[in-house]
Parts: C-alpha cells; sequence; structure tokens
C-alpha cells in the first residue's frame, strides 16, 4: 500500500489544487466531464476557507502575544506576515468557490 508522506498531507491540508481536474484538455465530452468533476469537488472549498482563516486568525494572535508580552515587533512579524497572507487566499478560494456556482460549463 502507498504511503503518503506528512509534506503531502499537510499540502492538501492547505492548498486545494489536487482535487480538481483540467477543464481545458480534452474533447468536449471529457471537459464536460471534467467541469461537473470540479463542480462537486467544490463542496470542500468552504472548508479551506476555514482552515485558512483559523490558521490567520491564530498567528495574528500570536502575534500580539508576542508584541505584548515579548515586546519585540520584529518577531511578532513572523507571526503577523502569514496572518495577512491568509486574507489574499481566503478570496482567492472565495472566487473560486463563487465560480464553479455560478459560471456555466465548458461549452
Amino acid at each position: 500500500m502507498h504511503e503518503t508522506t506528512f509534506s503531502t498531507l499537510l499540502y492538501r491540508y492547505f492548498f486545494f489544487g489536487w482535487l480538481f481536474r483540467d477543464t481545458s484538455r480534452g474533447t468536449l465530452f471529457e471537459r464536460a466531464a471534467a467541469w461537473r468533476y470540479n463542480r462537486e469537488q467544490a463542496r470542500w472549498l468552504p472548508t479551506y476557507m476555514w482552515r485558512w482563516m483559523w490558521w490567520g486568525l491564530a498567528f495574528y494572535a500570536l502575534g500580539g502575544v508576542v508584541e505584548l508580552l515579548l515586546d519585540s515587533p520584529l518577531l511578532s512579524m513572523l507571526f503577523y506576515v502569514p496572518s495577512a497572507l491568509a486574507v489574499p487566499v481566503n478570496a482567492v478560494i472565495a472566487a473560486a468557490w463563487v465560480g464553479f456556482k455560478a459560471m456555466p460549463g465548458p461549452l
């Protein structure tokens, strides 16, 4: 049996690209099937949004704690930057989710 490495699991926990199929290749029927598959897999996107939101909030809180308790703005930057990056990642995930719900399939 194939064992999945920890780094692969960590990647799959935070990034969702592995869930989807390419809809730009194949015949019209293959592209339509890939689109339907991707629409079904889009149900997992809110889960990824929650993960990024909670990790962003946790890093923001850690940055605040480090800044207040240790009085070290440079060290707290190590926590504030990942928390700030969670915002655009969530925006991309939300756009993808809305796109899968609202857009018609390939023609």
